[in-house]
C-alpha cells in the first residue's frame, strides 16, 4: 500500500493497494490497521457500508457532526465514481474547496477522508458498487447535507441529469452551514 501524492487539501490521502495478479484474477489487501498506521493513518474503523448505484446516481454532499462524526476510507467494488471530499475545517486555509478522484475497480485506488470533510460521489456506470469504512457509527440526529450542486462550491459532477433523492436536493446552502469543525 502506498499514499499517491494529494498536496491540494491537507488530510485527505489517496492510497494505491499492491494488487498481486495471476491468471486466476487479483488479490489485494485493502485495508490492515498496522499498514494504515504506518501511512499515519490512525483511525479506527467501526463501521462497513456499501451502497449500489444506478450510472448517473450523485449520492451527498453528506456528513455527521460531533461526537458522531465519522472519517472514511472508501473504494469502489464494482463500476466507477467520481468521489468528492469538501474541506469544512474553519482554520483550514482550504476551507469550502473541494478535491475529487476517480475511484474505479480498474485502478483499484482508495481515498482517506478525515473528519471535517462532506463527502459525496457520483456513479459513472451502471451497477456501481461502492464500499466504505466509517470511524463511527451511524447517527441519525447527526446527519448533514450540503447542496450537491451549490453554486459556491462549483462541483464539476460530469453528469448533465442527475438522480438525486430528495432529501440531498432539500439539503443546506454551503453559505447556510455552520461547521461545527
Amino acid at each position: 500500500m502506498k499514499i499517491i501524492d494529494q498536496p491540494q487539501i491537507s488530510g485527505l490521502k489517496i492510497l494505491q493497494p499492491n494488487v498481486f495478479n495471476d491468471e486466476r484474477g487479483y488479490f489485494y489487501e485493502s485495508y490492515n490497521y498496522e499498514t494504515f498506521k504506518n501511512l499515519g493513518i490512525e483511525e479506527v474503523f467501526v463501521q462497513d457500508n456499501q451502497s449500489y448505484s444506478k450510472k448517473n446516481v450523485i449520492r451527498g454532499l453528506h456528513l455527521q457532526i460531533p461526537p458522531f462524526a465519522q472519517a472514511k476510507l472508501v473504494r469502489v467494488i464494482k463500476g466507477a465514481v467520481l468521489d468528492v471530499a469538501v474541506d469544512l475545517r474553519k482554520e483550514s486555509p482550504t476551507y469550502g474547496q473541494h478535491f475529487s478522484v476517480l475511484l474505479s475497480e480498474e485502478n483499484q485506488l482508495q481515498f482517506y477522508i478525515p473528519v471535517g470533510f462532506a463527502h459525496g460521489f457520483a456513479a459513472l456506470q451502471d451497477h456501481t458498487v461502492f464500499a466504505y469504512k466509517c470511524s463511527n457509527v451511524y447517527h441519525k440526529n447527526s446527519e448533514r447535507s450540503i447542496l450537491f450542486n451549490d453554486k459556491d462550491l462549483n462541483i464539476n459532477w460530469n453528469i448533465a441529469h442527475p438522480i438525486v433523492a430528495s432529501k440531498d436536493l432539500q439539503a443546506v446552502c454551503f453559505k447556510d452551514f455552520i461547521s461545527p469543525f
